[in-house]
This record gives C-alpha cells, sequence and structure tokens, in this order.
C-alpha cells in the first residue's frame, strides 16, 4: 500500500493529537524564556543617579509655601529654562535630558528629586547634578518674590551596579510570561465532546492477510 500525502497527514495529526496537554505550557516557557534571555543579553545596562533639594522658607515664608513650591519646581526642573543650563554642567544636549531626566517630588515635604539614567554611570551621576545645580540657581533668581530658596540635600554619586534587570531576570519573567500564555491557549482551545470521540473514526492500515482476500474475491 502506497504511502500517499493525505495518509501522511492523517497520521501527522494523529501524533500530534497524542501530545500530553502540559506541552503546549513547556514550549511556552521556552519560547518566553529564549526571548526575555536575548532581550536581557543583548539590551545595554542602565545605571541610575539622584540627587536631591529641598525648600527651605525665609523669614517671611511658612513651611506650607515651601511645600508648595517645591511641588512647581519639581516640574520647572524639566523645562527648557533649567535644562538649558544644565545642559553646559552635564555635557550633553538639551534633548538627552529630556529624555533621561525624571523629578518626584512629596506632598508631605519640601524636597525634589532629580533622577537620571544613562548606559555610563559617569553620566547619570553629572546629569543629576547639573539639573539640580541648575534648578537651584533658577530658584535664587525669584527667592525675593517666592520667599523660598532651593539649597541641595544630597549630591548624586556613582551606582555600585546596574538599576537594569539582569539576563536571569528577564529569562525568568519571559519564562513566566510564555507559560502563562501556554496555560491560555490551552484554556481556550475548543474541547471535543464524549459523543464526539466516540463517533471518530479511527484510521487503520489494513493487514496483508486482508489485502489479499478482497484482491482474491476480486
Amino acid at each position: 500500500m502506497t504511502d500517499t500525502p493525505t495518509r501522511r497527514h492523517a497520521l501527522s495529526a494523529v501524533r500530534v493529537k497524542k501530545l500530553p496537554p502540559w506541552s503546549v505550557l513547556v514550549a511556552g516557557a521556552l519560547a518566553g524564556g529564549l526571548l526575555g534571555g536575548g532581550y536581557g543579553l543583548f539590551t545595554p545596562d542602565t545605571y541610575t543617579a539622584t540627587s536631591y533639594v529641598v525648600a527651605v522658607p525665609t523669614a517671611k515664608s511658612t513651611p506650607e509655601a515651601a511645600r508648595g513650591f517645591a511641588q512647581a519646581y519639581g516640574r520647572v526642573a524639566t523645562q527648557l529654562a533649567v535644562l538649558g543650563d544644565a545642559q553646559v554642567w552635564a555635557g550633553v544636549p538639551v534633548r538627552t535630558l529630556q529624555d533621561q531626566v525624571r523629578t518626584a517630588t512629596s506632598p508631605d515635604a519640601p524636597m525634589v528629586a532629580v533622577t537620571a539614567t544613562s548606559s555610563r554611570p559617569g553620566l547619570a551621576v553629572d546629569m543629576a547634578n547639573a539639573v539640580t545645580r541648575a534648578l537651584t540657581q533658577h530658584a535664587d533668581h525669584s527667592k525675593n518674590n517666592t520667599q523660598v530658596r532651593l539649597v541641595q540635600f544630597s549630591r548624586a554619586v556613582k551606582p555600585s551596579g546596574p538599576s537594569s534587570a539582569s539576563t536571569a531576570v528577564t529569562t525568568a519573567v519571559g519564562a513566566s510570561a510564555g507559560g502563562l500564555l501556554g496555560g491560555l491557549a490551552l484554556l481556550a482551545r475548543p474541547r471535543r465532546t464524549r459523543r464526539e470521540e466516540d463517533a471518530a473514526p479511527v484510521p487503520s492500515v489494513p493487514g496483508p492477510a486482508t489485502a489479499a482476500d478482497v484482491h482474491g474475491q476480486r
């Protein structure tokens, strides 16, 4: 009996159906782990440095006013008026500072945190300190009107290690995500009813004796 393409396709489908359900989970986890590991391996490390300034009220102001101006200066820190001066000390274009510098404030404390990220730890430190320096000078020019001064609380220091996720972490995250997608695929697949399983024909190959009998009857 010849091995036709239709018969080979039917036998291949039977083999695929015989795979256990957990094989989908394993395949998803392996694929996700490879993708996550590749991302962590080929993505350059990033370093983070943070400096802090604090708003101090003068004799004509109040702590509540200092907290309010700290919120305002946190928003001003990433504006062109401040970054235009900071680029001189940081040695990078304004566009780089806009992309890699972020600020954060607290409603409970008159403090502004300036955080810079870069693939070079030294550059991250320079950018964070440059922005805080420009911000304090900007605030000093208007202290007669605001009655609030900005004082450097803490300079940025060189980070001891990268802040980006390691290859092991990205691999684990990718494997978890792949396994989760595999589990969702198992839940979403159509299920066959018991009646369909009983009525499904089982492919069989006639033996040599049966084939010979049929040939003799003809």
